[in-house]
């Protein structure tokens, strides 16, 4: 949604591979009420994928250089390949008053929780995507089709642990349908434009409407 009323919704979605954030966060930008932030990453594409639409595929030495230019928000390691969320993009549509979904892993969701801008902890929330059970969580992985046994194990693996980062996010979904995963996002959106703090843009007079 784009609106000259309030500023922008920053919303960090996490949860392990196979909890279906990816799918959630393409659903409710395609219901009209968000922009996906696009990030860049220096793993390969997986079927379907398009460059400039899913993410950014970069080389190493490409991210590397964002890195040293200061063009990342958050950046971090993950299974062995670099994601990034490009500060500029993200900053531009915020103060335009666009809401923003971010899928981003547990280390640069605590990453932007820790940013000093002002603008993006007044813009920011949170959401973690709990799977129902790890045995549910292992068969959508196997599932997709994408990983051998030993990547398989690896992901299991990662995704314990990062299930244990849940109580640090506002908000936490244990998935269920998609269709009801939609339903639930779409409450904690519509909950968070209805901010005090997000009512007036900067420089706008902070007053409520008489």
């Amino acid at each position: 949604m784009h609106t000259q009323e309030r500023t922008g919704i920053l919303c960090v979605v996490s949860g392990p591979s196979g909890s279906g954030k990816t799918t959630l966060c393409h659903r409710m930008v395609k219901s009209g009420g968000c922009a996906y932030s696009i990030s860049c990453t220096t793993r390969p594409p997986r079927g379907g994928e398009i460059n400039g639409k899913d993410y950014h595929f970069l080389s190493v030495k490409e991210f590397e250089n964002k890195v040293e230019n200061d063009d990342f928000l958050e950046h971090a390691e993950v299974h062995g390949h670099l994601y990034g969320t490009l500060k500029s993009s993200v900053e531009e549509q915020l103060r335009a008053g666009i809401d923003i979904l971010i899928d981003i892993d547990v280390q640069g969701a605590a990453l932007i929780r820790n940013c000093e801008d002002e603008a993006i902890q007044v813009a920011l929330t949170d959401l973690f995507i709990l799977p129902p059970s790890t045995t549910e969580l292992e068969s959508r992985l196997r599932g997709r089709g994408t990983e051998d046994e030993g990547q398989l194990a690896l992901r299991m693996q990662n995704a314990i642990a990062e299930m244990k980062h849940w109580p640090a996010y506002i908000y936490t979904l244990i998935s269920g349908t998609p269709d009801e995963d939609l339903a639930k996002f779409s409450v904690i959106i519509q909950a968070e434009r209805l901010r005090s703090s997000r009512r007036c843009r900067p420089g706008h007079s902070s007053k409520a409407p008489q």
